[in-house]
């Protein structure tokens, strides 16, 4: 006999093609369905709701089942409480732990729901019990001790993803796909409009910005959107900063000359150059207080006390002071820094943008701007899937944006 079990999803299900993603997934793990119930809302905000009969050839392939529906939204009607086993040994979780995604979820603990915390994906469930209430966090395998009790298995667990409805702005645009055709002037001013929602809820804006801000003339609207508070913190890796103060110091970026693109001489050392000059300063924030950087990025986040983080890499030449050379320190930098942002723009990064959307929730918006189309199909691909895709110059959006957030605010 076949296993059997019946699984519920409530949502905007038709607008956000949920439903369709439902069934594909279960006849892709040899199951077959049956609709129970389906009711289908009738305005904006009336949710749709779901009911399925369920069947695999065995438990085994039925956890599998679960496991790809569970992230849009479908869980077992009677499920009960959650599952869960201690955690023997540091950093070593049980076998069939459960892995987040990046919406929010919720745990059955004594009968109640309780909503998971710090919620990312790729990460475990640890619950507590102690105290008048239980509660529930996401916790990275490396942060794992000893002692957790750790949720596994696939039941007494409920993920409610990001809906599409009909009337809001940010899913107008992210309903569109990554495409070079869409006019920049438009995905600006809908870049701006998030800009404005994300600080009336009293959320920041993060910057994950490449060295491409520097190649193509970005520094000055990047520089714009710092001084003005339209961007709250910046996350990059070590090219950035060195790149950018070559700038400001030597007007050059890997040698060439910005002002008319043309090879400096003995422009190849520049880089080491400016490095060199930030070490006899005892850093970035000394190189800006005696005077010696009087402009560029990281002379806009010194002087107005805006946070940044540059994380180092393998090929990184210095690095400059301020570099995070110890990986997970860096990813604990960034992770801070995300943690109250409402929108996080990503300017020619491929590695760092993927990286932050790995650690983000799904409601936190992305906008993720490249001339290369495939930057951000990787990470939408890579679990990111609220991001949305802007192909243009990083230069020509960034000095764009500033005009409409800085200037059109006035």
């Amino acid at each position: 006999m076949p296993f059997e079990e019946v699984v519920e999803a409530e949502g905007h299900l038709i607008d956000s093609h949920v439903m369709e993603q439902i069934f594909d997934k279960v006849v892709e793990s040899n199951g077959r369905f049956e609709v129970e119930e389906f009711r289908i809302g009738r305005t904006n905000s009336d949710p749709s709701y779901l009911r399925l009969r369920l069947e695999a050839p065995g438990k085994h392939q039925m956890d599998h089942l679960l496991a790809q529906i569970l992230p849009f939204g479908c869980s077992p009607v009677d499920g009960g409480d959650a599952t869960l086993k201690r955690v023997e040994r540091d950093t070593c979780a049980p076998e069939d732990f459960y892995s987040t995604s990046n919406h929010h979820t919720f745990v059955r603990i004594g009968g109640e729901w309780v909503e998971v915390q710090n919620q990312r994906m790729d990460a475990m469930i640890v619950v507590r019990t102690e105290g008048a209430k239980p509660g529930a966090w996401c916790r990275r395998l490396r942060d794992l001790k000893a002692g957790d009790m750790v949720v596994t298995g696939m039941h007494g667990l409920r993920v409610t993803p990001e809906s599409k409805e009909r009337d809001r702005l940010a899913f107008a645009f992210m309903s569109n796909e990554i495409s070079s055709e869409r006019q920049v002037e438009t995905a600006v001013r809908q870049t701006a409009a998030l800009a404005r929602a994300a600080k009336e809820q009293g959320k920041t804006i993060v910057a994950v910005a490449g060295p491409v801000v520097v190649h193509t003339g970005g520094v000055a609207g990047l520089s714009k959107l710092i001084r003005n508070q339209w961007v709250n913190a910046v996350l990059s890796g070590n090219a950035l900063g060195v790149h950018d103060i070559e700038a400001a110091l030597l007007g050059t970026s890997l040698g060439v000359r910005l002002e008319d693109g043309r090879q400096a001489e003995h422009g190849h050392r520049n880089h080491m150059r400016a490095i060199n000059a930030i070490n006899h300063a005892g850093g970035i924030r000394g190189a800006v207080e005696s005077g010696r950087l009087k402009s560029g990025v990281m002379y806009e986040c010194v002087r107005n006390d805006v946070p940044f983080v540059l994380a180092g890499s393998l090929r990184d030449d210095g690095p400059l002071p301020e570099t995070i050379t110890d990986m997970n320190a860096a990813q604990d930098a960034y992770a801070a820094l995300l943690k109250p942002a409402g929108l996080v723009i990503c300017l020619g990064s491929m590695l760092h943008s993927i990286a932050t959307g790995n650690m983000l929730p799904s409601w936190v918006k992305i906008v993720c701007v490249d001339i290369n189309p495939a930057v951000a199909t990787k990470v939408s691909d890579r679990g990111t899937g609220q991001a949305v895709g802007v192909v243009t110059d990083v230069g020509l959006f960034l000095e764009l944006l500033s005009r409409e957030l800085v200037d059109g605010s006035k």
